[in-house]
């Protein structure tokens, strides 16, 4: 799923290029990537709601 979501454009693969812009380490953006998509859905099932995109872009 994260290297799926740096492939589109969306607020996680500006996040990923920001990163590595940065200079940080390419594996250690996709872990932090995976754990915003986990830490997104569990607000999705524990608010019972759906997903909004535009809610996360900036």
């Amino acid at each position: 799923a994260a290297l799926s979501s740096i492939r589109l454009k969306n607020d996680l693969a500006i996040y990923f290029q920001r990163k590595v812009a940065e200079g940080k380490n390419k594996m250690s953006i996709l872990n932090a990537i995976r754990n915003k998509i986990i830490h997104r859905i569990y607000a999705l099932i524990k608010n019972e709601s759906v997903y909004n995109f535009n809610l996360h872009m900036s």
